[in-house]
Order: C-alpha cells, then sequence, then structure tokens
C-alpha cells in the first residue's frame, strides 16, 4: 500500500497535464513502515527520453517521448542525495500515459516485456491517465517475486 495525500496527486496530474502529449514522469520521496509506504513529497523532473534513449537501446523519434519516459541518472542520483540527507527514501516512480489507461504498457500491448528489466522490486510505479490533455485515472502497481506487476492500494492522507 500506498499513502498519499490530496496534495501529492494533485502535483501528479498538474505535471501529468503539462507535459501532454508527452509522457511526465517523476520520483516521490518517502518512507517504509510496516508494508506501507508513506508519501512525504513528490518531485516531478524532466522526460528525459529522446536525451537518454541510446543508452537504454531505444528509438530517439518525435512520437518516442509520447510513449516512454526516462529520469536522467544525474537527476536519479542527485534527489537520491536530497532524500538521503532528510533521512527519507526513494519509494516510488511515477509517469503518465497519454490516452491509454493507467495500467503497465505491457498489458495494453504497447511495450515489450523487456521493458521490466527497468522495473525495481520494492519501488511503487504509480501511472496516471492523461486524456485529451485532462489527468483521470491514477493507480500504483508494485512488482512481485515473479517481476510481475501487480495493483497496489493507494490510502489518501491528510
Amino acid at each position: 500500500m500506498i499513502k498519499l495525500s490530496q496534495k501529492h496527486l494533485q502535483t501528479i496530474r498538474t505535471h501529468a497535464e503539462s507535459t501532454y502529449p508527452d509522457e511526465c514522469c517523476g520520483l516521490i520521496l518517502g518512507y517504509v513502515a510496516n508494508d506501507r509506504k508513506t508519501v512525504v513529497e513528490v518531485r516531478p523532473t524532466e522526460n528525459a527520453w529522446n536525451t537518454e534513449a541510446a543508452q537504454f537501446g531505444g528509438e530517439r523519434t518525435t512520437e518516442s517521448k509520447r510513449r516512454q519516459y526516462a529520469i536522467a541518472p544525474q537527476v536519479m542520483l542527485k534527489i537520491q542525495k536530497e532524500a538521503r540527507d532528510r533521512s527519507l527514501d526513494i519509494i516510488s516512480i511515477f509517469h503518465s500515459h497519454p490516452d491509454h489507461p493507467a495500467i503497465p504498457s505491457e498489458c495494453v500491448g504497447v511495450a515489450p516485456r523487456r521493458h521490466r528489466l527497468y522495473a525495481w522490486q520494492g519501488y511503487s510505479y504509480i501511472i496516471v491517465s492523461v486524456q485529451n490533455g485532462k489527468a483521470g485515472e491514477l493507480q500504483s502497481w508494485s512488482l512481485d517475486d515473479h517481476h510481475q506487476f501487480q495493483a497496489e492500494a493507494i490510502e489518501n492522507i491528510k
């Protein structure tokens, strides 16, 4: 389970709408206690797919950021250090699905299953669907012991 406030959810939705029709992405800082992840801060980041694509073996086209995302390694390390300095961890990665459901891409045939190799157990993967520029359904996913995505409950906190 992951616990987020309305403010955190709104930050994710606003970032997703601002990058439409491209995918947005970002990191979520917090802590884990008793198998529950509690969000402290949402950190929107730039979708660096076209910059980082060569390193991931991906294509670089004008359409690629509409169906894929990457967080630049130097951004990930900087935020990880900032989190550690505050006794927090990166507990989740979020991104949007422009004009697609808020489910892992492999479930709708958009991305090959090998993309799960870039996902890590222990993290929550929050996906927000953005239909025609408006953020809608938001779901969280985590990887099980067989490296399969499973739905994860979201609890709203105040």
